[in-house]
């Protein structure tokens, strides 16, 4: 079993930056691939960005690609979200989760936390 919480989510200007943090608790983080994804009002879940066991191999959905950065310390059983030059278009509610998987599919993710309330004005 593993529980993930979120926190670093707020109100930010179009521009600015935030960092989200997911706290995972279990030893067995290092052995999880993680990512994380986002739901906008009125919109379906969708792949934000994912980070290998390792932290050797990440991958990131176009929208974002260039502007956030995923990283990991699994010494610390945490993932981070690095969000650079957010848009209003950013704004959802973020979620991390943690999978056998390397993949960019919901389905691939066993553990989800609870999400954090990110929200980017223009």
């Amino acid at each position: 079993q593993v529980q993930l919480v979120e926190s670093g989510g707020g109100l930010v200007q179009a521009g600015g930056s935030l960092r989200l943090s997911c706290a995972a608790s279990g030893r067995t983080f290092s052995s999880y691939a993680m990512g994380w994804f986002r739901q906008g009002p009125g919109k379906e879940r969708e792949f934000v960005a994912r980070i290998s066991w390792s932290g050797g191999s990440t991958y990131y959905a176009d929208s974002v690609k260039g502007r956030f950065t995923i990283s990991r310390d699994n010494a610390k059983n945490t993932v981070y979200l690095q969000m650079n030059s957010l848009k209003p278009e950013d704004t959802a509610v973020y979620y991390c989760a943690a999978g056998q998987l390397t993949t960019t599919q919901r389905q691939g993710y066993v553990y989800w936390g609870q999400g954090t309330q990110v929200t980017v004005s223009s």
